[in-house]
């Protein structure tokens, strides 16, 4: 996940330096000084390896971004949709102006398999009279081609990072852009907070250390924390009914699904993405099995892990199988053990492709 595989190629690079500068003091390192970042277990249990090359379904992956940049990119990539039974790919650009008009004119080619999301233009956003330029630009992308709004970010340090007066998306010059969006039926992908670890102290008693370490935000003096993103979010979802909002990574609830239940049963407009959460999603497998059985219908499908068909493999074979205690590194796991939720087919349907329809507001992708 995120930083661990660059903490491991940075440790690979060190371990070479030594083999080549002094081969014969090369050796594996004692048992008793073998840390967390380089402990690598292979489990010996015995017991089912599940293969799960294809989507039980043909699948919506509602959380891309923009990964191809030549044809012969975006060839490869449906190629590889074709090869995992995914049916179309939502492309998150952030982008607007002439930078969002170019990767339209690419993907725009292949409608069936690609829809492109815009950003928000925020020239001037600290500054008075900041909203109907940016209202404009929205409205002209939406005439351009976008048809949703996404990644808005905001992990505490506000919508524009290095901002000295922090926006957040609760802030009422917001408001104008969030009601475009339900007027043109624009749903918003939104990224608030991050992961609950990267907030906590990093001792040894942060069981996700290995990957919040690359990612801490314990030490950014001034943000707003875990649990004030999480208000601003509800907030803002709660400020404009209207608008279709879909929170990416579980709102970064996923150490809390009973909290992030309660908020879907208290806003109808307010849906999540699983991306980017496999792996902890496999360390409390039944938890989270329950949680996206009874949440079904407001949960979608979502990668953020790039174009690979090893990756997508990984994302089905925890959805359907019931495989345990399996190793998933590098960008799908810090340190936890993986078990797979063995979800049911209604919910997979769900989850898969029927809420993407619904927030996509198309009956058939055909």
């Amino acid at each position: 996940m995120r930083g661990f595989t660059t903490m491991l190629l940075s440790l690979a690079s060190a371990v070479a330096l030594t083999v080549v500068v002094k081969p014969c003091l090369a050796q594996e390192t004692p048992p008793e000084k073998i840390t967390l970042f380089e402990y690598r277990p292979k489990s010996l249990f015995r017991i089912p390896i599940t293969e799960v090359p294809r989507a039980k379904c043909p699948a919506i992956d509602m959380h891309t971004h923009v990964y191809a940049n030549t044809p012969e990119q975006l060839d490869a990539w449906m190629k590889l949709m074709d090869a995992s039974n995914i049916e179309k790919s939502i492309v998150f650009t952030g982008a607007t102006g002439a930078k969002f008009d170019a990767i339209y004119k690419l993907y725009s080619k292949y409608p069936d398999r690609f829809e492109l999301w815009c950003g928000f233009d925020y020239t001037g956003i600290d500054k008075p009279g900041y909203g109907p330029a940016a209202v404009k630009e929205l409205e002209r992308c939406y005439r351009a081609g976008a048809r949703g709004v996404g990644e808005i970010s905001d992990k505490g340090s506000g919508l524009v990072r290095g901002q000295v007066s922090k926006i957040h998306p609760d802030d009422p010059r917001m408001d104008a852009l969030w009601e475009k969006c339900a007027e043109l039926g624009m749903p918003v992908n939104i990224h608030v907070a991050d992961a609950i670890w990267d907030y906590e102290k990093m001792d040894k008693y942060n069981d996700g250390l290995p990957d919040a370490l690359s990612w801490r935000l314990d030490n950014k003096p001034g943000i707003v924390g875990h649990e004030g993103m999480i208000e601003i979010l509800e907030r803002t979802v709660r400020k404009h009914p209207g608008t279709i909002f879909v929170a990416c990574h579980f709102a970064n609830l996923i150490q809390d699904l009973t909290r992030l239940g309660q908020m879907l049963d208290r806003n109808s407009n307010l849906y999540t993405d699983i991306s980017g959460r496999f792996s902890e999603m496999g360390t409390i497998p039944r938890f989270s099995k329950q949680f996206c059985e009874k949440y079904a219908g407001r949960i979608v499908y979502g990668t953020d892990l790039g174009t690979d068909k090893r990756m997508y493999g990984i994302t089905f074979r925890l959805l359907e199988s019931l495989d345990e205690h399996y190793w998933e590194r590098g960008e799908f796991n810090n340190h936890w053990t993986m078990n797979g939720l063995g979800l049911s087919d209604d919910a997979l349907r769900a989850m898969y492709r029927d809420t993407a329809l619904k927030i996509l507001k198309t009956r058939s992708l055909k």
